[in-house]
């Protein structure tokens, strides 16, 4: 399967998120750990936690990242990781495999640590897309059944996270983590006091279910587990337009929103050659020659589907979209020959 395209570029917002090779923890060995060929080694509880915080300490200096949530589970991490410099891959690769030769040192291990790549889904800055990632992640014990409302202990208990920090039961704030985004993307003014009692609030509410709906997160939830952006339709076509015009290494929907996006482009270079409005367009019977040239300018030139394009240009059905093609390819008549040769110059 091809690999996904990793976006890069300044100012990006990231969900990064990595798992233990065959589900194992990334914090604890899996095997015993043997210190009789070296000296003994104390190795205290939480210490693989706090060697990847230390590490994490390490790429912000060297990269200039900013952390604005994260939560270290026993087997995977998550992040929302802002990169003022497009520079997530070559600190990526840093990250984990110093953190990797660490912790194999730590625990005498050897081998893998991470399962395959880690997933970096680029997020739209709008806020409430920001607040629904940055809870998602604290809310990650809760969803584990560890800690939280209804559970023995509460949500700022679990000390692996950017949460306890958030809401003041933490006095130690590390210099690479920013809470102020997140709680004004959650409505909140960071500079009182009171926005920690209020964030606090806010989750308990989210894991209680007293928030109401709550669509943005619903959606967010499921892109985070099987998309590959975060944001809007606009953020969407925007990330389109960067992927590489070789289109061999992209996976699934990154394919399809770069082919959505080419097509889109042609579509409003062959409207200014014709002259023509898209309103207009889109009011014409699926028969008509300027409908059918357009169509198959698209088709000609993108992979998009004969379904997208009969939503898309309001063709009825996808036979319709076979029927323009044909009657367009045929050059039947003078009006579809001069019509074909006008949008086959938007091409360039």
């Amino acid at each position: 399967m091809p690999r996904a395209v990793r976006h890069e570029y300044k100012g990006a917002i990231y969900h990064v998120m990595c798992r233990g090779n065959n589900g194992q923890s990334i914090f604890e060995p899996f095997r015993p750990v043997d210190f009789s060929k070296e000296p003994a080694v104390v190795v205290k509880k939480g210490s693989g936690q706090r060697l990847f915080l230390s590490t994490v300490d390490e790429v912000c200096q060297q990269t200039g990242w900013r952390i604005h949530a994260y939560v270290l589970m026993s087997n995977h991490y998550h992040m929302l990781l802002e990169t003022p410099e497009a520079n997530l891959v070559a600190g990526m690769k840093w990250f984990q495999g110093t953190y990797t030769q660490r912790f194999n040192a730590m625990f005498r291990c050897r081998g893998h640590l991470f399962q395959g790549r880690y997933r970096s889904l680029p997020i739209e800055g709008d806020a409430s897309y920001f607040c629904a990632v940055g809870n998602y992640i604290h809310l990650n014990p809760f969803r584990a059944g560890i800690v939280g409302v209804g559970l023995e202990q509460v949500l700022e208990s679990y000390r692996w996270s950017s949460y306890p920090t958030y809401i003041g039961r933490s006095r130690k704030v590390s210099p690479w983590l920013e809470r102020e985004r997140l709680i004004n993307a959650c409505g909140f003014d960071p500079k009182l006091p009171k926005s920690r009692a209020a964030y606090r609030s806010l989750l308990e509410c989210r894991m209680s279910g007293e928030a109401g709906e709550d669509t943005v997160g619903e959606w967010v939830e499921k892109q985070l587990k099987s998309g590959w952006f975060i944001g809007g339709e606009a953020f969407r076509n925007w990330l389109a337009k960067q992927l590489p015009e070789s289109s061999d290494n992209l996976r699934g929907e990154q394919r399809r929103a770069h082919d959505e996006y080419e097509a889109e482009c042609l579509l409003d270079a062959a409207l200014k050659a014709l002259n023509i409005t898209e309103a207009a367009l889109l009011q014409l019977r699926f028969n008509h020659p300027v409908k059918q040239a357009i169509v198959w300018l698209l088709k000609s030139n993108t992979t998009v589907t004969g379904v997208w394009l009969a939503d898309r240009l309001r063709m009825g059905n996808r036979s319709n979209v076979s029927r323009a093609l044909t009657a367009i390819s045929r050059e039947t008549d003078v009006e579809r020959k001069g019509l074909k040769r006008a949008v086959t110059q938007c091409t360039g």
